[in-house]
């Protein structure tokens, strides 16, 4: 099978000679660039080739075709044009990181020196402006900087909340395009496309680190406290996100077409490692009525099947989530409360694809021997890949300091085992 016809089968609940496996189709799977080039200088040995960043936010590395193919790896993923911090990836520059990583950077990540000796990184690229981000001296990635302009109640306008949302404009078409043209070079490959502007109320997003001068609720904290005392305002902000989305949708489908087989809409964390972030009973009055027009639409319109990230404890809000139309969970946070995997499997393998869940990147892939990294991949795989409905993919990015011998371990396992 091919890696399209194995996610094909995966995604439809069949069994696959092996279990379908992705790293570095979305910034939800993938890798550290520390780890990526670790990990491609053993397997290639091109000690001098340089991992281009292509999420600065968290510092995930790309998975070019060379290492794609040394590994079982099936799915290639189209990002948004920009990322989290307004950067185009291009105009690629060297940059080195605290642990002595070499590696290459887009030419508007620009940093500076934060008073901790760590970096500051800045919206666009634009040092005239304040810091967007912060990376303490020693660390893997950036936080964002809270920059949020005093509140007035009575003047609180819900387009300040919608500044980042917008059609798609011609620069965005035209990298559409030519990601288009790229996905046809690799037809062999599954292919996942992350859908811009349609996650709401996602955390990560809501300072704006993109935004030079952000408007509106930018504070993580209020904005917690604003999805039950400022209720009108939240669901207004996410009514008009959700138009501007589907009008981006169907443009997206009609560019696209089969060439697409998942659409990731929304990386939301609805669940801590306890118990879920928030009752049913909000999620179904803030979050279910937009994401159901967009998994309807997609459903409609096209064969894609729709992918909902959330870490944490989600097992009381699985119902809700297929009854949305999402296809996909991800990371499936099996170390979290109420999150067995047999028990998912069973309760949930015929309704849902679990996409992760494949090694614990809390516990086990950082503290584990390699001996229990690979019986706990054996297990994982044993249990979800079974009858179809699993693609392969650790707890969230594989962080950095993550050795050689560990990642070594987790790939012997998927190629040991016989799938579903």
């Amino acid at each position: 099978m091919t890696g399209r016809d194995r996610l094909a089968a995966s995604l439809d609940h069949r069994s696959t000679d092996r279990v379908a496996v992705d790293f570095g189709a979305s910034f939800v799977t993938g890798m550290h660039v520390s780890a990526v080039t670790r990990l491609r200088r053993h397997l290639l040995g091109d000690t001098g080739f340089r991992v281009k960043v292509n999420e600065p936010y968290q510092m995930l590395g790309e998975i070019d075709d060379q290492l794609r193919a040394a590994l079982p790896i099936d799915v290639i993923g189209i990002p948004g044009r920009k990322s989290i911090f307004g950067t185009e990836s291009r105009d690629w520059k060297p940059f080195t990181l605290f642990d002595g990583t070499e590696c290459l950077v887009p030419g508007q990540f620009n940093v500076t020196r934060a008073p901790d000796a760590g970096w500051h990184m800045y919206p666009e690229g634009d040092t005239s402006v304040r810091p967007s981000g912060h990376m303490p001296a020693g660390g893997y990635f950036f936080d964002s900087i809270i920059r949020q302009p005093p509140i007035d109640d009575d003047r609180l306008d819900p387009a300040d909340n919608l500044e980042e949302f917008a059609p798609l404009d011609d620069a965005d078409l035209e990298f559409y395009r030519a990601q288009r043209r790229w996905l046809d070079e690799h037809g062999d490959l599954g292919a996942l496309l992350v859908i811009p502007g349609a996650a709401f109320g996602d955390i990560a997003l809501v300072p704006a680190p993109f935004l030079k001068n952000p408007r509106g609720i930018r504070d993580i904290e209020e904005w917690y406290v604003s999805t039950v005392a400022r209720q009108d305002f939240v669901l207004e902000v996410f009514d008009r996100q959700c138009a501007i989305a589907e009008r981006n949708l169907l443009t997206l489908i009609g560019l696209f077409g089969d060439s697409v087989q998942v659409a990731l809409l929304t990386g939301t964390d609805f669940g801590t490692q306890r118990g879920p972030f928030i009752s049913r009973g909000a999620y179904r009055t803030l979050y279910q009525p937009f994401h159901r027009r967009l998994n309807d639409l997609i459903h409609r319109h096209s064969s894609w099947k729709t992918f909902i990230h959330s870490c944490g404890d989600v097992y009381p809000l699985l119902p809700d989530f297929i009854a949305s139309g999402f296809d996909i969970l991800n990371p499936v946070q099996c170390s979290a409360a109420e999150m067995d995997p047999a028990r998912l499997k069973s309760e949930f393998g015929r309704d849902i694809t679990f996409w992760g869940g494949g090694v614990d990147t809390q516990h086990t892939l950082p503290f584990g021997t390699p001996d229990e990294i690979y019986r706990e991949c054996r297990e994982r795989i044993d249990i979800f890949a079974a009858g179809g409905g699993f693609v392969f993919n650790a707890i969230h990015n594989v962080q950095g300091p993550t050795s050689v011998e560990k990642m070594l371990a987790m790939f012997r396992a998927i190629r040991d085992s016989a799938g579903g």
